[in-house]
């Protein structure tokens, strides 16, 4: 009996801490684009959805990678710009930022990893990518980061408030969560 308690927790563990940060505002996080411009989120990207996948190890990068071509496919791609323009709005609405953190030590990294970024992402995505520099200790308490080796996804509503979040390698039904949250 203990043994299948404590399966059942395990898999409602993420769950659990993912509910626990459901209706709070995102923490203030000041982040990088490619091209070297500030952006601050959730303040610069109120007003709209928006879906934020953060990573914070380079284990963790992979899983992040698994989302790119979805994440594009689904949201950026149908029913965005000149397309919306001539067929009316059938698409979604929505900002989308891969952010990869770099604290402690590995801040040195920054720069290097953004030169790497623009070598090695496709353009039409490389406007999504912003990168933070600093402290982790803030975002792993307010987001309840509990796992070094993954990413975290979280949908923030107009105001900035976490709507949705999970963690981990793209699935559909992650994603299927993510579109429910956003229609």
């Amino acid at each position: 009996m203990k043994t299948i308690i404590l399966i059942a927790m395990a898999f409602s563990w993420p769950a659990v801490v993912h509910g626990q940060i459901k209706g709070k505002p995102f923490p203030e996080m000041k982040t990088l684009t490619l091209e070297q411009k500030t952006l601050y989120l959730p303040r610069d990207s109120k007003g709209k959805y928006t879906l934020l996948g953060l990573a914070f190890s380079k284990k963790s990068e992979k899983d992040l990678n698994s989302w790119f071509q979805p994440v594009y496919d689904k949201f950026l791609s149908a029913g965005t710009g000149d397309m919306n323009k001539l067929f009316g709005s059938f698409g979604y609405d929505v900002n989308v930022y891969f952010v990869p953190m770099f604290t402690g030590i590995n801040t040195a990294a920054t720069k290097t990893a953004m030169k790497k970024a623009v070598k090695n992402i496709h353009p039409s995505i490389q406007k999504y990518i912003l990168f933070y520099k600093g402290k982790l200790k803030p975002y792993k308490e307010a987001l309840h980061f509990d796992q070094r080796d993954i990413p975290y996804f979280f949908v923030l509503d107009e105001n900035g408030i976490v709507r949705y979040a999970t963690s981990g390698k793209y699935t559909k039904a992650k994603m299927d969560q993510i579109e429910a949250v956003l229609q």
